[in-house]
């Protein structure tokens, strides 16, 4: 007689014969699809519930384990519960991706179900567990403590808030259009999918860096119940797909040779997720293993293997202005350092998932990623259909979280192919540790520079190698590596520069897009480089920085002019005290990022408004990963048209409704869709008031509006070349504590107009934690080109180890006359405050510290091995065990 196993979820008693994960039981069995599955390894916290007033992880339970006990998930919140955290963590901004928010609430319940009235320092043990990779954390922490008050009745819900009654303007106090889908975990990601007659697809894929692939046999695969096909490059009309360059192989054919580990052999298609796994198991490869390129230096070496036709050189820039060498041979202080930064998983919450379902001559594809015109265009190319894309639809579904990671397709193309191969819905997903070892991650680099100062530490010029590892593959290399270039002089006033840039291939998996786009790399040696200029000088850090910062009128390194909105200077001003304060032991650094590809790239926004049934229906097909520009374009298309928000609505992001707004990419979505956006609702007001105001005599009616502002291609032959449309400016302070630990940091944002003060706050923080793990805790460690990390040892800070962060906007009386003098803050509030860590560092014990995650730190402190313990105590310690568990 098999076992039941009986257990009450959300007030109702459920049984099940199977034993298997707690976490795939509520997803799987009764779609309780708040409960995410960001890793299955207990590690991330996203499917965290409340087991007998506990919380726990619902992936590290069984359905045994789960007997006679009782389980409570989002879905089984009260009603008061569930408005008490929608409006908490709308009004503290604590919602970004949303895909770590269900975790973070029951997390929160089980806390305020035993203490109504917790500490800051109680939420942060309470949430320790819980992985947040947007906010930052604090935001989080207010909101829960918010939500405390208001179940006991000492806070009220402004519900005019969550409407927006009280105004949904550009500057408003905005919450977000899906706090309460997400906060809740009913809104939509594409794991969420559950369909009648969907399938399942999944790739085999090599564990050998590099192998040939001798033979691919599937016979005993198909052989498995349940699976429905096995394709192999054979079956694919067009074997390559590529972001940029088509240099990707869909799947590595017979004899062939395997680029990365994560690279795909075979694509298994089943009935069920247990035949997926069986017959991947069945087919079988032999592959001859060969010596894989390690680094940028074998990559390069004389005889190295060849890893594509061309060559291993993926890509390179030279970008010169001026003669550096004369400045620098004139320069009273010169330094040269050199500098090695990791490669960096970006760790979103939501592992990449899609859903396709083949229709009359083409596909239909529901997935989270970054563009989804690019998406069809990657397809597309894969089916020989790049003079007919349209037969391709892409839709995003939520996203939960890029940072770069998702640009690059993964199982979009994999889930197509399955769709049209057996005339079904497919489901393609990758696990965590498949995402860890195949998705592009930020490049690490190599690279000395030069840079030089006059007599009073202004400065005069900047030489530099930079060597960028982009593994196996291109993805972004190009766009990245010139961005690394364009930026290494930092926002300053100097004219002489020689930067050289090179991008390898090797065996690595490959680098990307990753929130900074390379300016992380080159901005932080630069920064460090004018620390020790200071030094040399006689002067503060702060004051190098000042004396050299960009202002309106003058001219970048790169030639462009800087616009009347440039307020680097603003932001320095803004630290000053509190940098000048601590300076013993306090750090700073300053930053630029463009917003907008620019580079003469037709870059461009489009929007369309359809009135219908009453209502202004806003396309505009730009990714909202989590950064919010759904909701901004809210505001701006309300603050245009003159409408109130319940007459304003954001449609799905679609390749066949919405135009082709571009990537969510290069911090360009608030400012360039954002404008046109502006243009097109302006146009519906010009309407609506000869209409008198009268919104339905306008139905049916359609507008459009396309916004392109042109720029300059590199090395253009003018004076001062327009690179791109606008940058912003941030200057950071870090602040270390007695014991070396990081205590406080405050970063100040020149980003234009502020469309919405509440979220930006939680990108400022959420940026600032990512560029504080990159310095100090974050790793990609590599064994002969073999990730050896798993999600829980990449070095992730939890909410137990944030400073405390103080985010500052500077807005200017002059500004941009594009999107209400916006401009973006989701990449560069990730760039300064590695360095300003370093600086502080520096001010306390003199060390250069020229190398990524930092060395001499606490933060990289061993831990000590624990004594080893006796059998007496073994004995003792396991009848203590025992006893307590009995007693609970």
């Amino acid at each position: 007689m098999e076992d039941v196993y009986t257990f009450t979820v959300n007030g109702c008693q459920v049984s099940t014969s199977e034993k298997k994960p707690l976490l795939r039981f509520l997803r799987d069995d009764l779609h309780l699809t708040s409960v995410k599955d960001g890793c299955s390894q207990g590690a991330c916290g996203t499917c965290t519930i409340v087991v007998d007033g506990k919380a726990q992880k619902a992936c590290v339970l069984n359905t045994a384990k789960a007997e006679g006990k009782t389980i409570v998930t989002c879905e089984g919140l009260t009603d008061a519960e569930k408005d008490a955290f929608v409006y908490a963590f709308g009004a503290k901004g604590a919602v970004q991706c949303g895909f770590c928010t269900p975790g973070m609430v029951m997390a929160a319940k089980a806390l305020i179900d035993g203490n109504p009235d917790p500490s800051e320092d109680d939420v942060k043990k309470a949430i320790k567990n819980n992985i947040c990779r947007c906010t930052g954390y604090k935001k989080i922490i207010e909101a829960i403590q918010l939500a405390a008050a208001v179940l006991r009745g000492e806070a009220p819900v402004d519900e005019a808030l969550e409407n927006g009654a009280d105004g949904f303007g550009v500057g408003d106090l905005a919450f977000r259009l899906d706090v309460r889908e997400k906060v809740l975990g009913y809104g939509q990601y594409p794991d969420d999918i559950y369909e009648e007659g969907m399938v399942h697809a999944s790739a085999l894929r090599t564990p050998h860096p590099r192998a040939r692939v001798v033979s691919i046999d599937t016979s005993d695969a198909l052989e498995v119940p349940g699976v429905l096909a096995v394709l192999t490059a054979e079956d694919v009309p067009v074997n390559k797909v590529g972001h940029l360059q088509q240099d990707w192989d869909v799947m590595i054919a017979e004899g062939d040779v395997t680029r990365c580990v994560g690279d795909a052999v075979a694509l298994v298609v089943a009935e069920n997720e247990r035949a997926l796994e069986e017959g991947r198991r069945a087919v079988r490869v032999e592959y001859e293993v060969l010596e894989p390129v390690r680094n940028v230096h074998e990559a390069a070496a004389e005889g190295a293997p060849a890893i594509h036709e061309g060559g291993n050189l993926c890509q390179q820039r030279h970008i010169t202005r001026g003669d550096a060498k004369a400045a620098l041979a004139e320069a009273a202080h010169t330094v040269t350092e050199s500098f090695t930064t990791p490669f960096t998983e970006h760790a979103f919450l939501e592992p990449e998932c899609a859903v396709a379902w083949p229709t009359e001559g083409g596909v239909r594809i529901v997935t989270t990623d970054q563009s989804v015109f690019d998406t069809r265009k990657e397809v597309a190319h894969m089916f020989g259909w790049d003079d007919e894309p349209e037969r391709v639809v892409v839709e995003n579904a939520l996203v939960g979280g890029g940072f770069g990671g998702k640009e690059d397709v993964s199982v979009q193309h994999l889930a197509a192919l399955a769709a049209r191969a057996v005339g079904r819905p497919v489901k393609a997903k990758l696990t965590r540790d498949e995402s860890i070892r195949f998705h592009p991650k930020r490049h690490a680099m190599e690279a000395t520079f030069t840079v030089g100062c006059d007599a009073d530490g202004v400065l005069v010029g900047l030489d530099c190698d930079v060597y960028f590892d982009t593994g196996a593959y291109a993805s972004l290399c190009g766009p990245v590596l010139e961005r690394a270039c364009t930026h290494a002089p930092g926002p300053y006033c100097y004219q002489n520069t020689d930067i050289r840039g090179y991008g390898y291939y090797t065996n690595n998996p490959p680098a990307g897009a990753f929130r900074g786009f390379g300016v992380c790399q080159t901005e932080y040696a630069l920064e460090v480089c004018l620390d020790l200029l200071a030094e040399k000088v006689g002067i503060s850090p702060w004051e190098i920085r000042y004396r050299n910062a960009i202002e309106p009128g003058k001219v970048l390194p790169n030639g462009q002019i800087a616009d009347c909105s440039t307020a680097l200077k603003e932001t320095l001003e803004a630290v000053r005290d509190v940098y000048e304060a601590n300076a013993d032991h306090a750090g700073v650094a300053c930053a630029m990022k463009n917003a907008g590809v620019g580079v003469g790239l037709p870059d461009k926004g489009r929007a369309r408004i359809v009135v219908r049934d009453g209502v202004a229906c806003v396309y505009c097909a730009a990714s909202d990963i989590g950064q919010g520009c759904k909701t901004v374009f809210a505001q701006m298309a309300c603050e245009a048209s003159g409408l109130p928000l319940d007459k304003v609505r954001m449609m799905p992001v679609s390749s066949e409704l919405g135009p082709d707004s571009g990537t969510t990419s290069g911090s360009r979505q608030t400012l360039i869709s954002g404008e046109a956006v502006r243009m097109v609702a302006a146009d519906l007001r010009a309407d609506l008031d000869a209409a008198g105001g009268d919104l339905a005599a306008l139905e049916g009616r359609e507008y459009y509006e396309e916004f392109f502002d042109p720029t300059d291609k590199l090395g253009a032959d003018v004076p001062y070349p327009k690179s791109h449309v606008a940058y912003g400016f941030a200057t950071s302070v870090a602040i270390l504590d007695e014991e070396g630990y990081v205590d406080q940091i405050w970063q100040a944002h020149d980003s234009g107009k502020v469309v919405n003060p509440i979220a930006i706050q939680g990108q400022i923080e959420g940026g600032v934690l990512m560029s504080m793990g990159y310095g100090l805790t974050e790793d990609f460690p590599l064994k002969d080109c073999v990730p050896t990390a798993k999600y829980g040892t990449l070095g992730l800070l939890r909410a137990d180890r944030i400073p405390d962060i103080h985010a500052i906007y500077v807005e200017k009386d002059e500004l941009l006359p594009f999107a209400y003098g916006a401009k973006g803050i989701g990449e560069i509030s990730s760039i300064p405050t590695a360095q300003a860590i370093a600086g502080a560092y520096m001010a306390r014990d003199g060390k250069v510290r020229n190398k990524l995650p930092m060395e001499d730190t606490p933060y990289a402190r061993k831990p000590k091995k624990a004594a080893k313990m006796t059998p007496e105590q073994i004995a003792a310690a396991m009848a203590a065990k025992k006893a307590a568990k009995k007693a609970e």
